[in-house]
């Protein structure tokens, strides 16, 4: 079964697939979420490979890898074979777990302010 066609069911009753909630809490697309996906399951790409693979734009690829190296999902790292002009980067995602960790993290302190405002929303 695909990551992306997984869903959870909410307290709410409402379903939520990992798309969603990293869409969320990151602001991820699903062309990052692609991105993320290719670099996770590969070595490392750059963007002239990531935009033939996922059959976009390099514009596209361009905000994506930006977005999740700022994010601090993927790595960037100077192609040695780039010759002259503007340089070229090669894109590696971090390790599964570390990726795993960040999010469990970057969610529990999600649910702590959340929790926090409520409380202090809702107190006497």
């Amino acid at each position: 079964m695909e990551i992306e066609n997984v869903k959870i069911r909410l307290p709410s009753g409402k379903e939520a697939s990992l798309i969603d909630a990293l869409g969320f809490c990151y602001d991820i697309s699903d062309t990052d979420f692609q991105v993320l996906r290719v670099l996770m399951k590969g070595t490392g790409k750059t963007e002239d490979e990531l935009s033939s693979m996922l059959h976009l734009s390099k514009a596209s690829i361009n905000r994506s890898v930006n977005k999740l190296a700022s994010l601090g999902f993927i790595e960037r790292e100077k192609d040695p074979n780039s010759k002259g002009g503007r340089p070229r980067f090669i894109y590696t995602s971090i390790s599964y777990e570390k990726l795993t960790e960040k999010i469990a993290r970057d969610f529990k302190y999600c649910a702590d302010i959340f929790s926090g405002s409520f409380g202090n929303e809702f107190a006497h």
